[in-house]
């Protein structure tokens, strides 16, 4: 089943995404400068991580103990 279609799932891959942007914009910071287009949607990702670490960090959490128990 598709990731967009299990809503777990797309939790979990959002999750996932603005976990590694933000990763990748604390050590490649050049990698995330276009702030437009595609790109900017990676760096708008990176800004939610940044900014929201505290809450991104427990819903990491949170998901990781629902994928490993249910």
């Amino acid at each position: 089943m598709s990731a967009l279609f299990n809503f777990q799932s797309f939790l979990t891959v959002v999750l996932l995404v603005i976990c590694t942007c933000t990763f990748v914009k604390i050590q490649a910071p050049k990698l995330m400068e276009q702030r437009t287009g595609f790109r900017g949607f990676f760096w708008k990702a990176a800004r939610i991580g940044e900014r929201l670490s505290p809450w991104v960090g427990g819903c990491c959490l949170l998901m990781g103990f629902t994928v490993l128990f249910f």
